[in-house]
């Protein structure tokens, strides 16, 4: 099975090691040194969405995401009491939250319910005309 291993390119290797801990992720010690640190998720994935409805990005960018199975106020709680804020939001898809890393980047964890999303899919259709 191939994981998603994007790389983050960060200005303190041991503050962002304990960011992405703190959202679950777990350290690999054997896959890591000073400069790399190595994070394991179960899975990884990608997301193709179309830019005319994602409420304002453009077509082109790239969000670092995580999609959780796990309730988003349990990820919000390790995220707490390693001190970050965050934000958790109701969207087309289910909920997410966003919070933002050492370096300034929003990292979106998503909360997917696919209920929300299809009927969301069949509101966008009738609005284009479909």
């Amino acid at each position: 099975m191939l994981t998603v291993l994007p790389i983050r390119y960060v200005s303190d290797v041991q503050a962002c090691r304990e960011f992405y801990a703190g959202l679950g992720l777990e350290f690999d010690e054997d896959a890591s040194v000073n400069v790399w640190a190595q994070l394991s998720a179960d899975a990884g994935a990608v997301g193709l969405h179309d830019f005319s409805v994602s409420k304002g990005r453009p077509a082109g960018s790239v969000e670092l995401g995580f999609a959780t199975d796990e309730k988003l106020e349990v990820v919000a709680s390790r995220l707490r009491e390693r001190g970050y804020d965050y934000e958790i939001f109701d969207e087309d898809f289910g909920r997410s939250l966003r919070v933002v890393d050492p370096d300034g980047v929003t990292i979106q964890i998503q909360e997917i319910d696919m209920d929300v999303a299809r009927s969301s899919e069949s509101a966008l259709a009738r609005t284009k005309g479909e």
